[in-house]
């Protein structure tokens, strides 16, 4: 279920509703716990301030929002609009932590079966590199020149 997909009264059996969050954590963690456990040392090593929950959460949603666009537009498209025109979202992500947990998101598609995560540095370095294809917003009373 993605995060536009939320529905207030959705009626499931149990069955239903187990296999839909089956499917989910298949799609979130498809190496299982041990893809999860090393994804939460990345991020809590990457943001050691911030409880693992909200960093996973966080991740999650960037992965969703990522997969979901990225099935109508090209990857650098998908990329930019996460970027730049993050308004409905940056409440449950952080602008400022959007480009950190979009370079996690993208590291995560080459991981394989070892579960071997680029290191907090690399993910930093891919941060910066993020970083760069932002485009600051200007205010109603910035100087333009």
């Amino acid at each position: 279920m993605a995060l536009g997909d939320i529905q207030i009264f959705k009626w499931q059996s149990r069955n239903a509703a187990a296999e839909e969050q089956e499917r989910y954590a298949k799609w979130a963690f498809p190496y299982g716990e041990k893809q999860k456990d090393a994804l939460s040392k990345l991020l809590l090593e990457l943001y050691p301030k911030e409880s693992n929950t909200t960093l996973l959460v966080s991740y999650l949603t960037v992965k969703e929002l990522f997969d979901g666009r990225r099935k109508n537009s090209g990857e650098e498209e998908t990329v930019n609009f996460l970027l730049n025109d993050l308004k409905k979202y940056k409440r449950l992500v952080g602008v400022k932590k959007m480009p950190t947990l979009l370079a996690a998101v993208l590291a995560d598609r080459f991981v394989g079966e070892d579960c071997v995560y680029p290191s907090a540095d690399e993910i930093r370095q891919k941060t910066a590199e993020l970083e760069k294809q932002r485009i600051p917003k200007k205010g109603l009373f910035s100087k333009q020149g």
